[in-house]
């Protein structure tokens, strides 16, 4: 039987259970309200009588949704890795390494009534539909119970285009850094990528140049030393 207990400003429930002869409490927290502790707490008894073992170590939701973008989408072009990678930093900057058996549906709506503050219904889909694959496969998983997208509501405020050129300008802000002779990781740390993979992935026009004038700079130079 699980019981209830508010810790703080949230909630978390604790499954009374047994293995092998010694007792080995499941305890989950993070819960907005009493209610959804509650039901959580009965479909976790609920995985444990059909004898499922619940996944009882955290999986950051950062880290679980960049592995799952590797082991899954490693054959997609590079224009549509980008938009995975920016779905990537959008999970980063609001849930940060929170683990996804401590996000609620309503956790989630917040996240996307924040993302739709300032962009577009595309964006706000893509995003949405990219996680909520990912959170799927964690319910297959047994990380987690259940999909906490399943109910969410996509809102939006700003118009496609305009979102399209404010994204553009934020890209040509990297592009004119570069061309300044900024190095890959500064770029990279300024604009919020993942890692410094991404930032060539997105100027790889850029490097392709910069390899090149290297390559010049090289046959310029031993070409002098040895007239």
């Amino acid at each position: 039987m699980a019981s209830i207990q508010k810790r703080g400003k949230t909630y978390q429930f604790t499954i009374s259970r047994m293995v092998d002869g010694k007792s080995a409490p499941i305890r989950k927290g993070g819960f907005h309200t009493k209610k959804e502790a509650t039901i959580a707490a009965a479909e976790m008894e609920a995985m444990i009588n059909k004898g499922i073992v619940p996944h009882l170590k955290p999986a950051p939701f950062d880290e679980y949704f960049n592995n799952w973008v590797k082991l899954y989408k490693t054959n997609l072009s590079l224009a549509t890795l980008k938009h995975y990678d920016y779905t990537y930093n959008r999970i980063k900057e609001f849930f940060n390494s929170t683990p996804l058996q401590e996000i609620s549906t309503q956790y989630y709506q917040k996240f996307l009534n924040q993302l739709g503050a300032t962009r577009s219904k595309e964006t706000v889909e893509k995003v949405n539909g990219h996680i909520r694959a990912c959170v799927l496969d964690a319910v297959d998983e047994q990380i987690i119970p259940r999909d906490f997208t399943r109910k969410a509501e996509l809102k939006y405020t700003v118009d496609a285009k305009e979102e399209f050129e404010k994204y553009a300008n934020y890209q040509d802000s990297g592009s004119i850094l570069l061309h300044k002779k900024a190095t890959y990781q500064y770029v990279s740390r300024r604009l919020g990528h993942e890692g410094i993979e991404t930032t060539m992935r997105t100027y790889a026009h850029l490097l392709k140049e910069t390899i090149e004038e290297n390559d010049q700079l090289a046959i310029d130079t031993f070409t002098e030393m040895y007239k």
